[in-house]
């Protein structure tokens, strides 16, 4: 019996392969991911997150710290900034204005329709009631107790509050009461003021007479406009930070104002508030403020004294006396 020393050549090819492959995927990096325990114990991975500076300090030596330096000489050595436009805040609880404001007729009177004038005025308000009708449907949607018999003594009640609001200048109430487009055009320049407003009564009771109902933004964002017709008698005085009167006077006066109260109608928390008022064209001009000014005193050196100047009397003229 004889035994070959030939080895077998399939099995040496299976070995040569073998090692083929476990050279090219230990050289690919696959060996770790195909590892069973590896598979079988997933690793846990931390995120490390480093210290977050909010502020960076300059650096030792440096002549211009702060932006505005910096900014200085960028413009010095000839560069150019890019201009920032600054952004316009949006309101959402708010228009930013009166759309299709009411124009009421002049005089506040009510033209014969015999008349040119009188028909156009007719069919004007013919117009604008058929408007106001489908802007009635769209609020009574959202807002089902609301009536044009109710609100004008509603919306004079707001009237007033918020004028009185604004003599005692309380804005947390008096931003529930106007809204944040309002509240700018009532506040503003009555710093270092005194106001002192007084409702005395109702000549007319108030009456709608324009009612809108637009979008905004979005189909469905609507905001209730309602302009009211009151003729009240008020009395107004303001006084400057010297105590003296700039306008007005402690007399009541009548006054007829076109006043205009919106509610955003989404908002289920909305409230009406006061947004605007409708000066007409043919109103009688404001009366002008009287300002107090500085009277100019006499010019110092920096060696007198004003008391100095105020002690001495005047001084006799020289003159020459002849034996």
């Amino acid at each position: 019996m004889t035994i070959s020393k030939r080895p077998n050549v399939q099995f040496v090819c299976k070995m040569a392969a073998s090692i083929r492959v476990s050279r090219l995927l230990a050289d690919q990096g696959l060996l770790a991911l195909l590892n069973p325990a590896r598979l079988a114990s997933p690793g846990l991975v931390l995120p490390v997150r480093t210290k977050k500076r909010y502020f960076i300090p300059p650096a030792v030596g440096v002549k211009h710290k702060t932006m505005n330096e910096m900014m200085n000489k960028a413009r010095a050595a000839g560069i150019v900034a890019p201009h920032e436009i600054p952004e316009r805040p949006i309101t959402v609880s708010c228009t930013a204005g009166i759309f299709d404001p009411y124009v009421p007729p002049e005089g506040d009177a009510r033209l014969s329709s015999l008349s040119k004038e009188g028909l156009k005025q007719r069919t004007e308000q013919l117009k604008q009631t058929a408007a106001s009708q489908l802007a009635i449907r769209k609020i009574k949607e959202y807002d089902s107790g609301f009536s044009t018999k109710t609100f004008p003594e509603k919306a004079q009640e707001i009237f007033v509050a918020a004028h009185e609001c604004l003599t005692q200048f309380d804005r947390h109430k008096l931003h529930a009461l106007v809204t944040e487009r309002c509240y700018p055009e009532m506040v503003r320049g009555n710093r270092y003021k005194t106001i002192r407003w007084r409702f005395v009564e109702s000549l007319e009771p108030p009456r709608v007479v324009q009612i809108r109902c637009p979008e905004m933004v979005t189909k469905g964002n609507l905001y209730g406009q309602v302009t009211v017709r009151m003729h009240t008698k008020q009395s107004l005085v303001i006084y400057d930070r010297f105590g003296r009167v700039m306008c007005g006077k402690d007399e009541p006066r009548d006054v007829l104002e076109y006043v205009v109260f919106e509610r955003h109608m989404v908002n289920p928390y909305g409230a009406w508030r006061m947004h605007g008022k409708i000066v007409p064209a043919w109103a009688p001009p404001k009366e002008p403020i009287l300002k107090t000014v500085l009277i100019p005193g006499p010019t110092l050196t920096p060696q007198q004294e004003l008391y100095e100047l105020s002690q001495k009397g005047p001084v006799p003229p020289a003159q020459q006396w002849y034996k």
